[in-house]
């Protein structure tokens, strides 16, 4: 029983005391990931939480665009390419 109480007591300290976790994005890439995950084979909690990653991952890098919207990505070879013209005859 006092094992019981001291656990119950440092879980919630523990839970008391962490700082407010941002969780931009995690919820909306949860979401997806879960209903995915649930559709693929019964495996939404695993979706869930790749889904969770992937939105929070997203949510940083679109919160770094808007930040410095100047230090746009350079374009990449695909974007920059030109298919060449062929002379008229």
């Amino acid at each position: 029983m006092k094992t019981k109480i001291a656990t119950i007591v440092i879980v919630s300290v523990l839970a008391l005391s962490s700082g407010a976790a941002s969780a931009a994005g995690c919820l909306k890439g949860a979401a997806v990931g879960g209903v995915a995950g649930h559709v693929a084979g019964h495996h939404g909690l695993l979706g869930a939480a790749a889904g969770c990653a992937i939105g929070h991952h997203r949510a940083s890098k679109q919160a770094k665009q808007v930040a410095h919207p100047a230090q746009q990505p350079a374009p990449t070879a695909q974007q920059t390419y030109a298919p060449a013209t062929t002379p008229a005859r």
